[in-house]
C-alpha cells in the first residue's frame, strides 16, 4: 500500500470526506431584527431567501431564521435586540438605522444592515470601504435623495406652497434629513413644516395637526414608526384628498400615490451575499458597505384619480413602474 508520510492514502481521502460531510451538516442560526411582522415584510424576505437559496442555504436544511420585530418601537429594539442575541445567532440582519444600532450595541455578534440611511454619519460605521467593527451591509441613501422627492412633488402638486415632512424624531438621522428637506424646499420655493413623531400615538396626534396647519402635501421618510403605519398614513392621506409622496414603495404597495427610492427587495437579495461572506469566515468590518445604484419612481394611478391628481404624459415616460 502506497502511503504519504505515515498516513495511508484512503484514511486522508476519508478525513477529507467527514470533514465535507460536517461542514455541510451544520445548521446556521439566522436573527433577523425588523420593524413591521414577518407577515407584513414577505416581499423583502422573499428576496433575502432566494439570495441565500442561489448561495446554497435554505431553511429546514442548513438554515434557521429567528424572526424579530419592535412592532413600530424604536424604544423596543433594544429590549427585542438583547433577547436575539441571547438565542445565540451566527449573524443578525436588520433594516434601518435604529435596528442596527441596537443590534451592535446589544453585543459583537455580526450584523448584515440591508438598508441604513447614513451608517457613518450615525456612527454604524468607520467608513464605507472599511467599515470597522461587526457591522457591514447596504444603505439606502434616504437622506441623500429628498431633494429629488421634492422635485418630483413640485412637478406633480404644482399648486402646493406647504409641505409637511414626517419624521421620527429619536432617529439618529432625522435632524440630516430635516436639513435636506428644508434646503431642497426654499430651493423650490415651498415652505417645509416639520412633522415631528416618536410613535403611532405622537404620529395620529402629528397628522391631525397637518390639517390645522395649512399644509397641503406630505413627504414620509421611510421608517421603523411609518413602516409600522404605513396603512394608517395612507389612510390619512386618502381620506384627507391630500397627496402623499413616500420614501418607499411599500407604501404605494399599501394605496399610497407615489414613492421615490431604492429598490428595497433589491437591498436584500443582495445581502445575502455579505451574509455567505461571513460564514465563509470573512469579517464583517473588512467588508465594504454598498451603495444603491437604482432608484425607482413608482405611481398609483387609482390614487391619484381618487385625490383628483393629475400625473402628465412626461411624468409617466420616467416613471419606472405605473400601478394602475
Amino acid at each position: 500500500m502506497r502511503k504519504t508520510g505515515t498516513v495511508p492514502i484512503f484514511l486522508l481521502a476519508l478525513a477529507v470526506s467527514f470533514a465535507a460531510c460536517a461542514q455541510s451538516a451544520k445548521v446556521y442560526r439566522l436573527g433577523i431584527l425588523e420593524t413591521p411582522a414577518a407577515s407584513a415584510n414577505r416581499k423583502n424576505l422573499d428576496a433575502l431567501l432566494r439570495g441565500l437559496r442561489e448561495a446554497g442555504y435554505a431553511e429546514g436544511r442548513n438554515l434557521v431564521l429567528d424572526y424579530r420585530s419592535s412592532d413600530g418601537s424604536v424604544r423596543g429594539y433594544q429590549e427585542v435586540a438583547l433577547d436575539l442575541v441571547r438565542a445565540k445567532p451566527d449573524i443578525i440582519v436588520t433594516r434601518g438605522t435604529s435596528a442596527t444600532a441596537a443590534a451592535k450595541k446589544a453585543g459583537s455578534i455580526p450584523v448584515v444592515m440591508t438598508a441604513a440611511a447614513d451608517p457613518v454619519g450615525s456612527g454604524l460605521a468607520a467608513n464605507l470601504a472599511h467599515p470597522g467593527g461587526n457591522v457591514t451591509g447596504l444603505t439606502s441613501l434616504v437622506t441623500e435623495v429628498h431633494a429629488k422627492r421634492m422635485e418630483f412633488m413640485k412637478e406633480l402638486f404644482p399648486a402646493v406652497k406647504r409641505v409637511g415632512f414626517v419624521a421620527n424624531v429619536d432617529n439618529a438621522n432625522a435632524p440630516a434629513q430635516w436639513q435636506q428637506v428644508e434646503r431642497a424646499a426654499r430651493a423650490l420655493g415651498l415652505e417645509a413644516r416639520l412633522v415631528g413623531v416618536r410613535d403611532g400615538e405622537t404620529l395620529r396626534q402629528g397628522l391631525e395637526a397637518v390639517r390645522r396647519q395649512g399644509i397641503g402635501a406630505l413627504l414620509v421618510n421611510t421608517e421603523s414608526v411609518m413602516l409600522a403605519n404605513r396603512q394608517a398614513i395612507v389612510d390619512f392621506g386618502t381620506a384627507q384628498r391630500m397627496p402623499v409622496m413616500y420614501s418607499s414603495r411599500e407604501f404605494v404597495d399599501a394605496g399610497g400615490l407615489v414613492s421615490y427610492g431604492v429598490d428595497y427587495p433589491a437591498l436584500y437579495y443582495r445581502a445575502a451575499t455579505y451574509i455567505d461572506k461571513i460564514l465563509k469566515g470573512a469579517k464583517p468590518g473588512d467588508l465594504p458597505i454598498e451603495q444603491p445604484t437604482k432608484f425607482e419612481l413608482v405611481i398609483n394611478l387609482k390614487a391619484a384619480k381618487a385625490l383628483g391628481v393629475t400625473v402628465s404624459r412626461e411624468l409617466l415616460a420616467r416613471t419606472d413602474e405605473v400601478i394602475q
